[in-house]
């Protein structure tokens, strides 16, 4: 027994850590995002991101599909999982063996379709892929409200109504995020936000639509005799309910050292929409968040029922079930990463050694110095498909009048402003609505040059748009959260845990839009939507 009068020997915050990591009081959230797949350790308190970790990988177009092998998946995961091990180990000199918790986030929507004996009974169909256009119709229309392309259930619909053979032997179909989850622990699970991305979400219930699934299963029955869509979709949970453990064959798919052991909880794994809005504190009414990557779009909480359906709008929810309208775009920052990629190049064949970020970073600036309106500059992203614009695929395209003034600065800025220019048509719809936001937040690696993407979306979208510390990493932080969640969801919803526990001292930058910026944006979007047009006519060419 030490007596008070002892002295105590102290213990500094990197002991405290280690201890932590030793003992298995953290959180590991794991995304798999469309070019990356990033693992991110955080302490007890979700505040501090202790290791990452992570592994490039591509989709592949096979067959005129979007897709991504399975193979793939599981040796990604393994090498963003030893990433984050390695950093563990050159920050902590310790290897961890087990976590408070787990939690498992992936891009959502698309199609994993599986037969009784777990196989894979077709190539898995992402988000990306835009073919499902006479299901999405037909359910839209039955349903009552907007079914985008890339729905879960937009996919299955198409399969059925395609006669393709495999519909007959499904027995479960589920997201990315669901097929891991299922395969570290066992269970057909998903959390509330990504299962409103597979079929409509009844926010009193905090469950799939009832009368909806009744609509879908009469709708299919000549085709599909004795297919009920309510056996093959995952169980539904909300955020803070435990999902599931860790077990043996699941922790040896993440660690195939064997130092990772068994029994650690997992929450309902989420899709990045929803851990992105985790990740900005934007689950209440009245605020919302923008991510940014491969694709890009806004979630906005409402207050409200929209008025009528839109067919740039989702109807979907937070982690907690809220409903949430979002404007999904397929197209994001990759024909921008693209161009920094040439210039990159130029820079070292011109001898200069300059690195990725620096190279960011300089456009970036540069765009800065660009008019307001991209001197009548053009620019399209579209590398897939587009529903909002009306693309069914995508093809990247600069234009230019002979009076608009090509230089880099312009150029930069129109490569940026093509980045929203879908998203501001879907936002602009929303505002129609009567919708009214506080503050948007955003996160994505393109926020990694401060006040440059931020105050160019500030603009777009005519209302004050915040960046937190945590921003670049994004969606990989915001599951940990939700892990981390798991431990106080008995004392406090999430909103209130995010606000009180994880960002209540949280620093955000927040830049309100310029008036210049926002009547630039606005007459480059007048030119962006005309020239829609010519976009429809490079898909048909080309």
């Amino acid at each position: 027994m030490t007596d008070s009068t002892t002295p105590q020997t102290p213990v500094d915050a990197h002991d405290r850590v280690r201890m932590a990591i030793v003992e298995g009081r953290t959180s590991l959230g794991i995304e798999l995002g469309s070019t990356r797949i990033k693992a991110c350790l955080v302490g007890e308190d979700a505040t501090e991101v202790l290791a990452v970790g992570s592994h490039e990988w591509e989709n592949l177009f096979v067959d005129r599909v979007w897709t991504y092998s399975l193979d793939d998946v599981w040796s990604g995961l393994q090498a963003a999982y030893a990433d984050l091990v390695a950093d563990v180990r050159r920050r902590y000199d310790v290897q961890p063996q087990r976590f408070g918790a787990i939690g498992v986030s992936a891009m959502m929507h698309g199609y994993l379709a599986f037969d009784a004996n777990d196989e894979l009974l077709a190539p898995f169909r992402t988000w990306r892929n835009t073919s499902t256009g006479p299901a999405a119709a037909e359910l839209s229309e039955r349903f009552g409200l907007n079914i985008p392309l890339r729905w879960s259930i937009a996919h299955l619909h198409q399969a059925i109504l395609d006669d393709e053979p495999h519909v007959r032997d499904i027995r479960f179909f589920t997201t990315l995020a669901g097929y891991v989850h299922w395969r570290l622990t066992g269970r057909k699970v998903l959390g509330v936000g990504d299962a409103s991305g597979m079929f409509p979400i009844d926010s009193t219930t905090n469950d799939y639509d009832a009368r909806l699934i009744e609509v879908f299963d009469g709708l299919v029955a000549e085709r599909a005799p004795g297919l009920h869509v309510s056996e093959l979709l995952p169980e539904v949970l909300p955020a803070g309910r435990q999902a599931g453990e860790l077990t043996a064959e699941g922790a040896a798919l993440l660690d195939p050292t064997g130092a990772l052991q068994r029994g650690t909880p997992l929450c309902p794994p989420e899709g990045d929409a929803g851990t992105g809005m985790v990740a900005t504190n934007s689950v209440a009414p009245r605020t919302g968040n923008v991510s940014a990557g491969t694709s890009i779009f806004a979630m906005v909480v409402l207050e409200r029922p929209l008025e009528q359906a839109h067919h740039e709008l989702d109807l979907v929810t937070t982690p907690a079930g809220d409903p949430v309208a979002m404007v999904h775009c397929n197209n994001g920052a990759s024909e921008l990463a693209a161009w920094a990629g040439v210039f990159g190049r130029f820079a070292a064949i011109a001898g200069l050694e300059v690195d990725t970020d620096a190279v960011f970073e300089a456009l970036f600036r540069e765009a800065l110095e660009g008019e307001a309106d991209a001197g009548g500059l053009l620019a399209y992203n579209h590398l897939a498909g587009e529903p909002i614009a009306g693309l069914a695929e995508g093809r990247p395209l600069i234009v230019r009048t002979p009076d608009s003034r090509l230089t880099l600065a312009n150029f930069m800025r129109a490569q940026l402003y093509s980045v929203y220019g879908t998203l501001a048509l879907g936002m602009r719809v929303l505002a129609d609505e009567g919708v009214e936001l506080d503050r948007m937040y955003a996160h994505g690696g393109i926020f990694r040059t401060a006040g440059v993407a931020q105050r160019l979306l500030a603009g777009a979208l005519d209302a004050p748009v915040a960046v937190g510390e945590t921003a670049s990493e994004g969606g990989a932080w915001g599951i940990a959260v939700l892990a981390s969640y798991l431990g106080s969801a008995d004392e406090l919803d999430l909103g209130a845990y995010l606000g009180e526990r994880v960002f209540a001292n949280a620093g955000f930058d927040t830049v309100d839009p310029g008036a210049e910026d926002v009547a630039g944006f606005s007459a480059f979007l007048d030119r962006y939507r005309a020239g829609l047009a010519v976009e429809a006519v490079a898909v048909e060419a080309l």
